[in-house]
């Protein structure tokens, strides 16, 4: 845990790391995500910096019961997948999403360059994220750690 500013490159990354089981889990290979909340031992909130390669998605279409999603884009030019409409979004552009509306999102990288954007959100317990799309959902323990799913319940 750091106790001094940091430069956000030192952060160790974590490439195409997800709980997704398969066929899900290569949506999200050109992934790669800097946990910089964690370096500092937040716990109410998380801060990402992730940046995505062409063709790479930060996570499926998704919408949480309890948990708030802020999205900032640092550089490239990102597509914002909100339920069935898509918004390009370059440097500066930010986006929030509030829990328990049902609103799904996702962001997309559509272009031929990397992307890199800030992901912020809470880490609200009992927090159920649920995917329209795809049959899968994630239920938070107690302990902070996610349960992975299908919609119906039954473990992968």
């Amino acid at each position: 845990m750091k106790q001094q500013p940091l430069d956000a490159s030192e952060v160790p990354a974590q490439q195409g790391k997800t709980i997704y089981p398969e066929p899900f889990a290569s949506k999200v290979q050109g992934r790669i995500r800097r946990k910089l909340g964690d370096c500092f031992g937040l716990t109410n909130f998380g801060v990402n910096l992730t940046e995505l390669a062409p063709g790479s998605a930060t996570a499926l279409l998704h919408y949480h019961s309890k948990q708030d999603e802020f999205i900032y884009v640092v550089n490239g030019t990102a597509t914002l997948v909100l339920s069935d409409n898509e918004y390009p979004m370059g440097p500066g552009a930010c986006f929030g999403v509030k829990a328990g509306t049902g609103v799904a999102c996702q962001i997309v990288n559509k272009s031929n360059s990397p992307v890199t954007i800030l992901e912020i959100g809470d880490r609200s317990t009992g927090d159920e994220v649920e995917y329209p799309i795809d049959d899968l959902k994630l239920v938070t323990m107690e302990d902070g750690a996610w349960k992975v799913t299908h919609k119906d319940g039954s473990p992968y």
